[in-house]
């Protein structure tokens, strides 16, 4: 039997230091704006739905199209009970635009999203990627500003150096960064969460599933559909989703041990990694979002974790995140 989360209380996390507290697993909502995506009254629904479940953190972007408006109809009736964060960084709000952390254009993006979400202050804002042309130290001090308004409460940084974290936070304490972080891309542990653990910084992992690759229902056979954004992305070529297999294959046999599913197992496992971890796993399907939050009740002791980094020590990822021209872009620091 699946670990369920109905009727299920969902335990709070602080996210480090900053008094930021919100539910262990977070929703991120960017997929509800995908042509695939149900209808608006359904992710709506689905929304609403996870608060009743417990989720109080809720994760956006002025780049994901229509993203704030719907967070904000949705959570406008809850708007006391829920955290919103948002992001700005690009240049009116497309990402193909390219990046724009310019001060100016922070304040902008604040007084948009503020209307957009239909709330008078923004929770959590984050800086989108690092802009090579705007000193970080300016972003904080644009973003300090904002929280001395009573627009922003906290600040983050998303995808960022370790150089960059501490130039933020020399100008203005960062509350969470934002990267990618799961079984399938373990790189955050070598450099980035003992520097957030150092400066009491929480860490929010998205794509914490692999982008469904740790759910167990993606392999090499695996048709993707053609408008399916995974099919540019060098880890999900038919070749490469063979080599990754092993992974899968460790995920599916802890996941049968646990009497839980994949997803669960995946999610438990950066969860039980540091008590300032909230991943925000992201879904257009009911059933998924209930799985997700099952993960909230996993507990791996350390002799399970050793057992698994040990495991994982010995699978090799093969393929990259992005296609070299995307990964440059995001790994510019």
């Amino acid at each position: 039997m699946l670990y369920n989360q109905k009727a299920m209380k969902m335990e709070k996390r602080k996210l480090g230091n900053s008094g930021l507290e919100v539910s262990a697993l977070g929703f991120g909502a960017m997929g509800l704006s995908f042509p695939t995506a149900p209808s608006k009254s359904d992710s709506i629904k689905l929304i609403r739905s996870a608060v009743e479940h417990g989720v109080t953190f809720f994760d956006t972007a002025q780049g994901y199209g229509d993203n704030e408006l719907l967070l904000g109809q949705a959570l406008q009736p809850l708007r006391d009970s829920v955290v919103i964060a948002t992001k700005f960084g690009f240049k009116n709000g497309d990402l193909r635009q390219g990046l724009d952390s310019s001060p100016k254009n922070i304040k902008a993006v604040a007084e948009a999203s503020l209307k957009r979400l239909r709330t008078d202050v923004i929770d959590l804002f984050y800086q989108h990627r690092p802009d090579p042309h705007v000193p970080v130290e300016d972003v904080a001090g644009a973003v300090k500003e904002l929280i001395q308004e009573g627009k922003v409460r906290f600040f983050g940084l998303s995808e960022a150096s370790e150089s960059n974290i501490r130039k933020a936070h020399s100008v203005l304490p960062v509350s969470a960064l934002q990267s990618e972080y799961s079984m399938f891309y373990r790189e955050p542990q070598k450099e980035i969460i003992p520097t957030l653990e150092e400066l009491g910084i929480g860490f929010v992992p998205f794509s914490p599933l692999g982008k469904g690759f740790l759910t167990g229902t993606i392999n090499a056979e695996v048709e993707l559909e053609k408008e399916d954004t995974r099919n540019l992305l060098p880890r999900f070529s038919k070749e490469n989703r063979k080599a990754n297999q092993a992974l899968v294959d460790l995920v599916v046999s802890i996941a049968a041990s646990k009497g839980a599913s994949p997803a669960q197992v995946a999610l438990g496992w950066l969860l039980a990694q540091k008590p300032f971890i909230v991943p925000i796993p992201g879904t257009s399907k009911f059933d998924r979002m209930q799985e997700n939050l099952g993960a909230a009740s996993i507990r791996l002791n350390s002799e399970e974790l050793g057992q698994i980094d040990l495991a994982l020590s010995a699978i090799k990822i093969v393929g990259d995140r992005y296609p070299k021209q995307i990964r440059e872009a995001v790994e510019r620091n």
